[in-house]
């Protein structure tokens, strides 16, 4: 308003009340941008990012809180046996040190011990990708997501300038990489259609048209428009996280940690709203905090569902920044913790250990226990900005790099009477290997000609000794990874280096053996470009390289000699 005073009062309020609201947005979000940056007396990073933060939010509304109404999902119509029911648990960013089964983590988690107890441990689990979008693709789908096309995580319209103009501003002594990409395929296809190619069939819909009832709550990420999302992917009704805060930041029941050495994680606290939305319906806001909110809504939905097979996809957004846990939790974990941040996290990995345990007992109190397969996993290791060292060990790297921090990840199957209690299974199995074994549960087979997951079912009930795959193989812009018979290669052309570990004897990736074993760096290489060969190419340009350190965090005193690679997005 002060602005329009001084340029001529009532006759510029009335030219900006007939602009159109997303005119009005882009108006008002550039000249809080251009009077931040006027201001060099200020901290030019606070500016822009609440110029961010602004714009984000008058672009849209959110409703007060709304019931969300389950169909009841009516009797099972086929004959024989019936089919068991599909839980996939999908957490985000859970490190592999953060499940107290593998050893000494931030705290206890006794519902997600008790899993793991009562099924299939994986001690080489793989997530699909080492970022949270490729991986989802990958697991609702069996296949390469590099096959259709889907190589970089989507990020919305404009966010590359922005990123660009912050990051001047970074202390950390790597700054980050921006490639011009204009002219290249897809470079100017709108955020909201970067997402799942239509064409591919997804779990949902193989088990969709199998008479389950399907079921998807929390987090997508594979595209926002029309078409591409949860309700035209196989899913009959979708809870969708809509933005990513698990309470308002001023509700007196949330203790909050931002991380002031992070420049992202400053945006996610400007940009990011309180809101879901359920069937594509407007904005509103949740009911409580966020993990709980979908645990509840997910205990509702099994209620609802109980008398037909379903599969239930609950994707939660936790652990994932921003740093939020409720009061409640926060003062349960106790305060043995190095710092705040870190007792904030425990209190969040507390909350999604709660919503494992609070989904099985649902399944028992229900009588559905018996008959129903669960995957609990990650959709990749925990990240660096979080200012946390130790959430992937004893493994190196984190989220966002192919070290084994950012793709081994905690992996869990149950399924009483079918699969062995207690076992550890320690052959690679991937991401992958969900949507295949979980068709083989329901007795179907994939319609997709090219199905690069393999039904785990007969490795795990001893029907076959030997190993599930021989390969696996990661793949982001020129940043590459190749796990081959316990050998393990990294490769990048930017900076040019690669990198070949024996995992069988150094499964930390400590020593580099490429230039000790040519022969076998020179087989790996080979491997990879045969696959190359056969991928599609990504449907919209990489712009960005964000460099990651290796063995430290961005809280960490980070120099130009510690190791790190250039994550391609």
């Amino acid at each position: 308003s002060f602005l329009i005073k001084k340029n001529g009062g009532g006759g510029q309020m009335k030219k900006l009340a007939t602009m159109s609201r997303r005119a009005q947005i882009l108006l008002l979000a550039a000249l809080f941008v251009f009077t931040a940056l006027s201001l060099a007396y200020v901290n030019r990073t606070s500016l822009i990012i609440s110029a961010i933060g602004f714009a984000s939010k008058m672009g849209n509304s959110v409703a007060p809180n709304r019931a969300v109404r389950w169909q009841t999902g009516g009797l099972w119509q086929g004959t024989g046996q019936r089919p068991p029911n599909i839980i996939v648990i999908l957490l985000d960013d859970m490190g592999f040190n953060d499940v107290s089964y593998h050893g000494a983590g931030l705290i206890e988690t006794p519902h997600i011990d008790r899993l793991a107890a009562e099924g299939v441990e994986f001690g080489n689990g793989y997530a699909g990708s080492a970022v949270c979008s490729t991986s989802r693709a990958m697991l609702l789908t069996g296949r390469y997501s590099t096959r259709f096309g889907f190589e970089f995580t989507p990020t919305p319209d404009g966010f590359s300038p922005i990123l660009k103009q912050l990051t001047q501003l970074d202390p950390m002594p790597r700054k980050f990489e921006f490639f011009e990409q204009d002219d290249a395929a897809g470079a100017h296809l709108p955020f909201r259609q970067r997402g799942l190619p239509t064409q591919e069939i997804t779990l949902a819909e193989e088990l969709q048209a199998r008479g389950y009832r399907t079921l998807h709550i929390g987090k997508w990420h594979l595209g926002r428009d029309t078409s591409f999302r949860p309700i035209d992917q196989g899913f009959d009704e979708s809870l969708l996280m809509a933005s990513g805060l698990y309470l308002p930041v001023d509700d007196p029941n949330v203790v909050n940690a931002p991380n002031e050495f992070a420049v992202l994680d400053k945006v996610q606290w400007q940009v990011l709203d309180y809101a879901a939305s359920f069937n594509d319906s407007e904005w509103f806001r949740p009911k409580g905090y966020l993990t709980d909110y979908y645990t509840d809504e997910a205990v509702k939905a099994i209620a609802a569902n109980k008398d037909r097979p379903f599969f239930l996809y609950l994707a939660h957004w936790g652990i994932h920044t921003p740093l939020q846990a409720t009061r409640q939790d926060y003062e349960a974990v106790g305060d043995n913790f190095p710092d705040h941040r870190s007792r904030v996290y425990a209190g969040m990995i507390r909350a999604v250990d709660r919503s494992v345990g609070r989904v099985m007992q649902t399944l028992k109190d229900e009588g559905l226990d018996d008959n129903t397969l669960v995957v609990f996993t990650s959709d990749n290791g925990g990240a660096n900005y979080i200012g946390m060292p130790d959430i992937n060990k004893p493994y190196r790297g984190f989220k966002l790099s192919f070290f084994e921090g950012g793709t081994h990840v905690p992996f869990v199957m149950r399924w009483p009477g079918k699969l062995p209690a207690g076992r550890t299974y320690n052959h690679p199995i991937s991401h992958l290997d969900v949507f295949p074994t979980a068709l083989a549960a329901a007795k179907a087979t994939p319609q997709a000609a090219q199905i690069d997951g393999v039904n785990l079912l007969p490795y795990l009930t001893g029907q076959k000794t030997s190993a599930p795959r021989d390969t696996l193989i990661w793949r982001s812009g020129d940043y590459q990874a190749i796990l081959s018979k316990g050998w393990k290669l990294q490769r990048s052309a930017y900076p040019k280096k690669t990198r070949l570990y024996d995992l069988a004897q150094d499964p930390t990736e400590q020593n580099d053996l490429s230039a000790s074993k040519p022969e076998k760096t020179a087989e790996l290489n080979a491997l990879l470009d045969a696959h190359n060969a056969r991928q599609a190419e990504p449907l919209w340009p990489n712009v960005v390289g964000m460099p990651i350190w290796i063995d430290k965090t961005p809280a960490d005193d980070v120099t130009l000699e510690d190791d790190y690679i250039i994550w391609p997005n």
